[in-house]
């Protein structure tokens, strides 16, 4: 069974980190781009950063450029998310997802997603 779990998430005050982490069992990562999104109470879920399946091309949103860095580890079957100066408006529910055949941020075009990790920024 396809599956995809993230960790790492809590609470954390502005300006600090926290490091995701994405899981995959059931299938071998390294053939999917990796994507990271979040969706914060009444907004839509939208893209953070992605990951190309050779790791060569990364991708970032606007909002979180300079901030976050996404990489992965393909023989532990692992993707994660650093998140550095961390903003109120950086809390989500932060997922990660697999596509196939498809690289970039929209979410629509992503075959496989986890439960999601809750990041709460708050003094």
């Amino acid at each position: 069974q396809l599956q995809l779990v993230e960790s790492g998430g809590g609470l954390v005050q502005p300006g600090g980190s926290l490091r995701l982490s994405c899981a995959a069992s059931g299938f071998t990562m390294a053939h999917f781009a990796i994507g990271w999104f979040r969706q914060a109470p009444g907004k839509e879920r939208e893209g953070v950063s992605c990951i190309s399946t050779s790791g060569d091309t990364t991708t970032y949103a606007d909002s979180v450029k300079g901030r976050f860095s996404i990489s992965r580890d393909d023989a532990q079957n692992m993707v994660y998310l650093q998140m550095n100066n961390l903003k109120p408006e950086d809390a989500a529910v932060y997922y990660c997802a697999g596509a196939w055949t498809y690289y970039g941020l929209d979410p629509r075009q992503y075959d496989y997603w986890g439960q999601g990790t809750q990041v709460t920024v708050s003094s």
